[in-house]
Order: C-alpha cells, then sequence, then structure tokens
C-alpha cells in the first residue's frame, strides 16, 4: 500500500479509492500537466510474476484503443522503480457501492446506471474486448471501484 505524499514518476499519492483483484487505485496529482488521476499499482508481490505482468501491459494496451464515454481513459504507464501504475483518467463522485448502502435507488437511475454500464460493455465486445470485471467502467455520476 502506497502513503499518501508518495511518488511514483511525477505523480504524487494523495489517497487509496479502492481494490480488485489486479491492484490498488489511488488518487494522485500529476505534476506535470497539474490534475488529478487515478493511478492503479500492480501490488509489488505481482511484479516478480511474468504472467501478471504480461496481464497487466495487456490491460494497459486496451484501454488504450478504447475510447467510449463510460469507459475510463488510459493516460499512460507508468514505472517508478518496483512500482508499475497505469495512469487513468479520475472521475469524480460516489462508486456505485455507496449509492446502494444510502438506500433504495429510484428506478429511473438503476436503469441509467445500467444503461451506460451495458453501452460500454457493448462497444468493447464490438472491439474484441471481454471484460472479467467492469472496474474500469463508468457513469457520468459516479466513478467505479476501480
Amino acid at each position: 500500500m502506497l502513503e499518501s505524499g508518495s511518488r511514483v514518476g511525477p505523480y504524487e499519492v494523495i489517497e487509496r479509492l479502492g481494490a480488485g483483484g489486479m491492484g490498488e487505485v489511488y488518487r494522485a496529482r500529476d505534476s506535470r500537466l497539474n490534475r488529478e488521476v487515478a493511478l492503479k499499482i500492480l501490488p509489488a508481490a505481482f511484479a516478480g510474476d511474468v504472467d501478471r505482468m504480461a496481464r497487466f501491459e495487456r490491460e494497459a494496451q486496451v484501454l488504450a484503443s478504447l475510447n467510449h464515454p463510460h469507459i475510463s481513459a488510459l493516460h499512460g504507464l507508468e514505472e517508478s522503480g518496483p512500482v508499475r501504475a497505469l495512469v487513468m483518467e479520475l472521475v469524480e463522485g460516489p462508486t456505485l457501492a455507496d449509492k446502494i448502502e444510502t438506500g433504495a435507488m429510484p428506478v429511473e437511475d438503476v436503469v441509467a446506471i445500467g444503461r451506460q454500464m451495458a453501452e460500454a460493455l457493448e462497444y468493447a465486445h464490438e472491439h474484441g474486448v471481454v471484460r472479467r470485471s467492469i472496474g474500469c467502467l463508468r457513469s457520468r455520476r459516479r466513478v467505479c471501484d476501480g
């Protein structure tokens, strides 16, 4: 886990946003372009695993090939010492889990979010991408867990 204030290349870590099977996601400040981004960090335990490194790099290539309003944009791939990170668009707002925790959502919101996710999945599938998770898909009103 990275600490607030630590650096990955030109990116200063602000806070941890979440974690998934392939890494942890952090809010970070891009010192070159003066913007906030999301950093998806490959766990250090995986850095020596050739298969996982190849999968991580394939994910970067796949994300770079997609351009859709409900799929987070990839800005780059960063290596800093043993740390490898995907530099991604940061989408502000509560996660879907946050929305669910607050209670029942209006049907219109559920339908809108479902439609956005389906559109993103359809676009990805049309471009030969099959996702095992939907962490990089997003709604205009929220950020996914990464």
